[in-house]
């Protein structure tokens, strides 16, 4: 059956994982200008069009630089290259952007066929190959972080709208995400005033515009609670990661040394949080979850409709 800690990062890696690739080439092996770029295409199908390219014409092509990334920041970079190239490319649908010369290409099939037009580059592999690659390159990336990963499955007003995963930096905040994992998991129990450790069944209760959204209460889901696995609260671990971008996890407090079990999750850049509270995770998939609970209305940050976690927990140790 094999390990179930391996399943599960398996599992994770199978999502929509994906790599930046950039070649560059000369596209006239007799000119001495600058070579050209062809660059940022996603999945290992183009990948292994490139390393052809290179393998085939070593002298016109440099080694592929890659640049892994998880769902949600592959979406995010797309999201800028839309917003950097304007006009038509709005309305691009694919998953995979591929570049020549700073012009947009397409996805990985118009790759293909521009490998074969230009360089006579044939690909024969049947998709499933590929998909094995993606596995594999993602479950090795993910094992090499060395990092533990968590989910929260969300319902708006008791209809499941998908699942929130988060990579969770222990290197950097041991005590920060041992604390939220385990809050995850539920495997601490009862706190010693009674409340129960886990944040299966309480809600997102705040919802600042541009801003974050913030849940965590075990309590009563008033914005008031919450507990830590180590007593009432506990002390700032470090300010070591930035609030520099979208879907950064952090712990909500009422001042200095004061987290207990309230957490938030940036919807974009946020600067003025640095300092004053502790970074310890980033949002690696659930981008259109995400999107659909920012959009949740609200009367005074407060949804007007339930924002329930119905589910959490461990994807592997």
């Amino acid at each position: 059956m094999g390990d179930p800690s391996e399943r599960s990062l398996q599992k994770l890696a199978g999502k929509k994982s994906c790599c930046v690739w950039t070649v560059r080439y000369m596209p006239d092996v007799k000119a001495s200008g600058n070579p050209g770029k062809l660059r940022h295409c996603l999945c290992p199908r183009g990948a292994e069009s490139l390393q052809s390219l290179k393998n085939t014409y070593p002298s016109k092509f440099e080694d592929p630089v890659i640049v892994p990334l998880q769902e949600f920041a592959w979406d995010q970079y797309l999201l800028e290259k839309k917003r950097e190239l304007k006009n038509e490319v709005w309305e691009y649908s694919s998953y995979v952007m591929c570049f020549v010369n700073d012009q947009l290409l397409g996805d990985a099939l118009d790759l293909q066929k521009w490998a074969h037009k230009i360089w006579d580059i044939i690909d024969f592999r049947p998709p499933a190959l590929y998909e094995a690659l993606t596995v594999d390159f993602s479950t090795n990336f993910l094992r090499d972080t060395k990092h533990d990963f968590v989910f929260l499955d969300i319902a708006i007003d008791f209809y499941p709208i998908g699942r929130l995963i988060f990579e969770l930096y222990c290197d950097v905040c041991p005590k920060t995400c041992k604390n939220f994992q385990v809050l995850c998991t539920g495997i601490a129990g009862f706190s010693q005033s009674g409340f129960r450790l886990h944040y299966a069944g309480s809600i997102f209760h705040r919802i600042v515009r541009n801003g974050w959204i913030q849940g965590g209460d075990i309590v009563a889901g008033k914005g008031d609670g919450g507990e830590s696995i180590y007593g009432p609260t506990f002390e700032d671990e470090n300010f070591t990661i930035p609030h520099n971008k979208r879907g950064v996890l952090g712990m909500v407090n009422k001042g200095r040394h004061s987290n207990g079990s309230q957490f938030y999750i940036t919807l974009q850049p946020t600067p003025y949080l640095d300092r004053k509270y502790v970074a310890f995770g980033q949002l690696i998939e659930g981008t259109e979850v995400l999107q659909q609970l920012e959009l949740v209305p609200t009367e005074n940050e407060r949804p007007t409709q339930q924002c329930i976690i119905i589910d959490s927990g461990d994807l592997y140790t």
